[in-house]
């Protein structure tokens, strides 16, 4: 297993490219910008993109998903959740064509990719977990040095609940390498 981290956008978000040296197919985890750029460097590393990752909508972890996915045809997944209210976290750049929900899991070559719904910054984050390699992409459920925003989505104290719930959820994971958004 081989993974990059490309820091894309104004907002500069970790983009992920994940990819089994076997097989050289690849996932592309938050394109947050440049489509054309995380296009290019899945070339220079001779990958075959498979799968597009999201794991939420907000519209600085999706700002080069279309052109992505028109140079690449690869499949967009996002959270079955957060697929039903793009006007808000989007501003109209969400496309996809899968849902996940928490417990789902995706295989890409011999990488298995656990998807781990942790609602607080929306109401349809998800973390993705490679159980074997003990790596968990937090996105923004988890952040370093700073505080998470979370969403007020409902209700503050409805939504401040479920993020402590969630965190409580991925509290006890395995896990040797953590990548936030």
């Amino acid at each position: 297993m081989k993974l990059e981290t490309m820091v894309l956008g104004p907002l500069e978000t970790n983009c992920y490219l994940l990819w089994d040296e076997q097989t050289m197919e690849a996932a592309v985890i938050d394109p947050g910008a440049s489509g054309q750029k995380i296009a290019d460097r899945l070339a220079q590393n001779g990958l075959m993109l498979r799968m597009i990752l999201l794991t939420h909508a907000h519209f600085d972890h999706i700002g080069g998903l279309q052109q992505l996915h028109e140079l690449t045809g690869a499949p967009v997944w996002v959270s079955k959740i957060d697929s039903t209210d793009p006007a808000e976290m989007t501003h109209g750049r969400l496309i996809f064509t899968n849902t996940y929900e928490d417990g789902d899991e995706l295989t890409l070559g011999h990488i298995k990719i656990h998807v781990i719904a942790t609602p607080g910054h929306t109401p349809g984050l998800c973390c993705l977990y490679l159980p074997k390699e003990e790596i968990f992409f937090t996105s923004d459920h988890i952040l370093f040095d700073i505080t998470p925003n979370i969403q007020v989505w409902y209700h503050m104290k409805q939504a401040l609940q479920r993020y402590l719930e969630s965190l409580q959820k991925v509290r006890d994971f395995p896990v040797q390498l953590a990548l936030p958004g």
